[in-house]
């Protein structure tokens, strides 16, 4: 069954409660990248355009104690959406209360409100008791309360129970996708469910550790899983080959073995490492084969693998990719991840998605965002949706 989206409601004069993902970086009351809330605004616009009264709940950040508060608060996003939309956008500064429902109250067709921070819900009076993070029942229920209609646009919780989004869909007759929402199912979800072929899979990243059930579930799924970044050097560890320094979990090593002999030859490792004595980009660096040498630490894919990447990645029609080939953060170390996805940008007989924070930030430094099916919002709820898991925030959108 597909899932109810806001294209589907009738909207006129309606109180639309909206979970959006406004989590943007923010230091001072300035906010460093807006890539979120931009994101947001087709479904935002469309709600308004069609006579709907716009009433918008988000997190900022984490909120332990009272003191994280004022720095996390929705105001500047508020004002920031209000550029961005080029109309005016109302401000509530509190969670609940007779403040909050004589805005809404207040509101004619077509407005938009922001309400504070969901999480100032898990301090209260100076204490943690985490209502919106452990979707407190009597939160969830209230919020639902002040709307007619749910949407949720904020795929980056979908992983997350939380009462801002379960909360609210578990106490409302219906609870549609909004666009974002709607994306991330059809190509993530789709990718995992109904994937076409050629399927290839590029899995980057520290740690074995965090992608282990992603590797898992994609061997089932894909024609060939790309492994790069740190973690490759566990499985190099696994085929008893030498590591010099490099990153490594020992305690994976066994799992690594085994997943080696599932794979057989779907599973592609790099060939050659750009290796350095120090991590440190400034360090002197040079391109090895095979074995990582006594001294050295690899931290970057070298033009071998980047080329047998390729080789593998040009029959393809689907292609995720998530997590950095190297130490993106580093130039010395960031051509791996640049390398592949320049070349995605050019596949254009494939359905190309993109998930992960250094990935995402590979693409737009390249300009090839646009060249891509899909560049996802979410971190954590991307690669647990490619484990195959049921996300509880998508999970609570109604069936059509």
């Amino acid at each position: 069954m597909a899932k109810l989206t806001v294209s589907d409601l009738d909207l006129k004069s309606k109180k639309v409660l909206m979970r959006v993902d406004f989590n943007v970086p923010i230091k001072d009351g300035v906010i460093g990248n807006d890539n979120r809330i931009v994101a947001a605004l087709p479904t935002i616009k469309y709600v308004i355009e069609h006579g709907g009264k716009a009433i918008l709940l988000s997190h900022l950040g984490r909120i332990k104690s009272e003191d994280d508060k004022p720095g996390l608060s929705m105001r500047p996003v508020a004002e920031r959406l209000s550029n961005l939309l080029n109309k005016p956008v109302t401000f509530v500064p509190v969670t609940e209360g007779p403040q909050l429902e004589d805005a809404i109250n207040k509101m004619n067709d077509g407005d938009v409100l922001v309400m504070e921070n969901t999480r100032y819900e898990d301090v209260k009076d100076g204490e943690q008791v985490k209502r919106e993070s452990k979707n407190d029942p009597a939160l969830g229920k209230y919020w639902a309360s002040l709307g007619d209609v749910f949407i949720n646009d904020a795929f980056g919780t979908a992983h997350r129970q939380h009462a801002s989004n379960v909360g609210i869909a578990s106490n409302m007759p219906q609870t549609a996708a909004g666009f974002l929402m709607e994306k991330e199912i059809k190509f993530i979800g789709g990718a995992v469910s109904n994937p076409a072929h050629p399927f290839v899979a590029i899995l980057g990243g520290a740690k074995v550790s965090d992608k282990i059930g992603v590797i898992d579930n994609l061997l089932d799924k894909a024609d060939k899983v790309i492994i790069g970044g740190g973690m490759t050097y566990t499985f190099y560890a696994a085929k008893g080959m030498k590591i010099g320094n490099s990153l490594v979990e020992k305690d994976k090593i066994d799992l690594a073995k085994e997943i080696m002999d599932k794979a057989g030859d779907k599973l592609v490792l790099p060939i050659d490492s750009v290796v350095a004595e120090k991590f440190d980009n400034d360090a002197d660096h040079k391109t090895v084969d095979g074995d990582i040498p006594d001294g050295y630490m690899a931290l970057d894919i070298g033009p071998k693998s980047v080329a047998a990447f390729e080789d593998v990645l040009k029959s393809a029609k689907l292609v995720v990719w998530n997590g950095p080939m190297g130490v993106f953060e580093m130039s010395n170390y960031a051509e791996g991840t640049l390398e592949i996805g320049k070349f995605l940008g050019t596949l254009s007989d494939a359905t190309t998605i993109v998930g992960g924070g250094d990935s995402t930030a590979a693409v737009q430094q390249l300009g090839v965002g646009d060249k891509l099916t899909h560049i996802s919002t979410g971190g954590g709820a991307s690669l647990e949706y490619l484990e195959g898991k049921t996300l509880p925030g998508i999970a609570a959108i109604s069936e059509k």
